[in-house]
């Protein structure tokens, strides 16, 4: 599946917006506030957004809800009704652009839209791909049991299983080393 940069930039920030969502009750929101709402669009390089404010921060994070609910859907009907759903609020508007030393690339976003509406567009259709290729499978959260981030499996045979493999897959490697020495020894 060929992905392109604007795409591939689109996934990154829709994984990272997920996974800002707390796990429980009795976890911290990873957007508290407009002024991390702020570095996160900074992070990502989000282009023509605005001061941001306390509106645009609660817009995000039903924006980042639903898109939680695509990595968890069952399906690709599923998932395609639920994208559907949000690119069509967002209000749509593909245009091509080259801006900030990027070669022409589509942004699908009205000019002045709000940033949970560049999220929903962009992100969303960045998504939509995945659907179209018949890759949705591709939309994982992590396995480990006491993680459960998101992550988009890029690996060549569609293989990958935790979100990051030096943390979450080392640490369960290590685990099942250790209850088989363990067993072996006695």
């Amino acid at each position: 599946m060929l992905i392109t940069h604007d795409t591939r930039c689109a996934l990154d920030t829709v994984v990272d917006l997920v996974n800002t969502v707390p796990e429980d009750d009795a976890a911290p929101d990873g957007l508290p506030d407009v002024a991390t709402l702020a570095d996160f669009v900074r992070k990502h390089e989000m282009s023509d957004v605005g001061v941001l404010s306390e509106f645009d921060l609660s817009a995000v994070r039903k924006v980042r809800g639903r898109f939680a609910g695509i990595f968890a859907a069952p399906d690709a009907r599923t998932s395609a009704g639920m994208i559907n759903e949000l690119v069509a609020a967002a209000g749509t508007t593909p245009r091509l652009t080259d801006h900030d030393g990027y070669d022409w690339h589509v942004h699908y976003f009205a000019p002045g839209a709000s940033v949970a509406d560049h999220l929903a567009a962009d992100c969303g259709m960045a998504l939509a791909f995945f659907v179209v290729a018949g890759e949705q499978e591709r939309l994982r959260r992590c396995e480990a049991p006491d993680c459960r981030r998101a992550f988009v499996d890029l690996s060549r045979n569609r293989s990958r299983r935790y979100c990051d493999s030096r943390t979450c897959g080392n640490r369960l490697h290590v685990a099942a080393y250790r209850a088989r020495r363990k067993e072996a020894t006695g």
